[in-house]
């Protein structure tokens, strides 16, 4: 898929996992760990972006992993609005809402780059690699 071998090599999957490292460690400590909607809420989204740029790469066509990708876009957009709710509670400080918002728009950019370079590109992905049509 593009000139990916693996999607660990992708450096927006990178950073999502990482995010979602960092979304698990803050769900573990302080009120936050009481609030179980939200804490699984939080979880799911970090979670949803990592999972479906591999989801995306997997399925081995750039249309699908852009698919794939616009919905990693959709989770971290509810994450971000997630992030406001802990803020707004006090289950965060501001320094940490920033923090975890900045990373989250990194990724945004990273993943709408990406769709942009497979929306021009001639490879059109590793299910069409031997196709004559």
């Amino acid at each position: 898929m593009a000139t990916f071998k693996r999607f660990e090599d992708i450096g927006a999957w990178v950073k999502a996992r990482e995010l979602a490292k960092k979304i698990y460690e803050l769900c573990q400590d302080g009120p936050i760990k009481r609030d179980f909607e939200l804490v699984s809420q939080m979880r799911k989204s970090s979670g949803s972006v990592m999972d479906n740029i591999a989801e995306g790469f997997g399925r081995g066509g750039n249309n699908e992993f852009i698919q794939f990708l616009a919905i990693s876009n959709g989770s971290l957009s509810e994450l971000k609005s997630q992030l406001y709710r802990t803020k707004d509670v006090k289950y965060i400080n501001e320094a940490t809402f920033n923090d975890l918002y900045q990373k989250s728009d990194e990724i945004t950019k990273m993943i709408n780059g990406l769709m942009e370079y497979l929306k021009k590109t001639d490879i059109r992905g590793t299910k069409f690699k031997n196709r004559t049509n």
